[in-house]
């Protein structure tokens, strides 16, 4: 990757840069993350893995080519037909398998997947205290679930600071640290957290991104700068499915019948 080569990466480091840039979905580098995820989430050749919000497919494509995993690439945001043909062009046809699909519906059976991973979407809807539970539902007992995305190094529970205050939106209350994460799907009751840590000069490797991919961006370009990774970086956490846990049956309809009674007191 010719610009923004990483000794940290090696197996990114495979991949093209022109290719990785015409499949860029949002403002991290998927393989970076899918990469240094998968250091503390082992994947082993033959698994079913559900890709969750997996863009335009590069992060469900390197998982097939460097882990030789069967991988289902789900998205809401973007189509499958464009996605599908970067699947077949990667020669990953046949184990990649392109769906559009939400996060909150998901249209498998339970004990699917021997994995999820996540890379960069999770804080858009893993948020909601009872989502660990519905999506737990989707792995075997003792499978593993891991996100890498942006973050926050520490909780801000005050004001934004002052030199994040130009970049950031209210939308971005969904950006957590790695402890908040782990306190999050712990207080779930289903999964046991294995890893929940922060990337090492994180900050620096997503402003090294947005310099090679979105060098117009000065406003995130300059909060990255002025931060220094005080407040923001990457984050990665890992949970195993608790097998000795029974999940909550999911609430699809509550059968009732209609009795006629006087609206007004007599």
């Amino acid at each position: 990757m010719t610009g923004t080569e990483s000794v940290d990466f090696p197996r990114s480091s495979k991949y093209s840069m022109d290719w990785l840039k015409s499949c860029v979905s949002g403002g991290a580098n998927a393989l970076w993350l899918a990469e240094w995820l998968t250091e503390k989430m082992p994947l082993e050749s033959g698994m079913r893995v559900l890709d969750l919000g997996s863009g335009r497919g590069a992060s469900s494509i390197f998982l097939n080519r460097e882990f030789g995993v069967q991988v289902w690439s789900v998205d809401l945001w973007f189509g499958v037909d464009e996605r599908a043909q970067r699947i077949r062009d990667a020669g990953c046809h046949g184990n990649v398998f392109a769906l559009h699909a939400d996060a909150r519906s998901l249209p498998f059976s339970q004990g699917f997947f021997d994995a999820v991973v996540c890379i960069d979407s999770f804080m858009y809807y893993g948020t909601d205290d009872l989502f660990m539970n519905h999506l737990a539902r989707f792995v075997n007992p003792g499978g593993l679930v891991g996100i890498a995305n942006a973050g926050l190094t520490q909780e801000i529970d005050g004001p934004i600071p002052d030199h994040l205050a130009r970049w950031w939106e209210p939308s971005m209350a969904c950006l957590h640290s790695a402890d908040w994460w782990a306190r999050h799907w712990s207080r779930s009751g289903v999964v046991a957290v294995e890893t929940a840590d922060t990337m090492s000069e994180g900050w620096r490797k997503w402003l090294q991104w947005q310099y090679a991919v979105a060098p117009d961006n000065s406003v995130e370009i300059e909060a990255l700068r002025a931060d220094q990774g005080r407040n923001l970086g990457y984050i990665r956490a890992v949970c195993r499915r608790r097998p000795d846990v029974t999940l909550d049956e999911p609430i699809t309809s509550i059968p009732v019948d209609y009795e006629h009674r006087p609206v007004l007191s007599e």
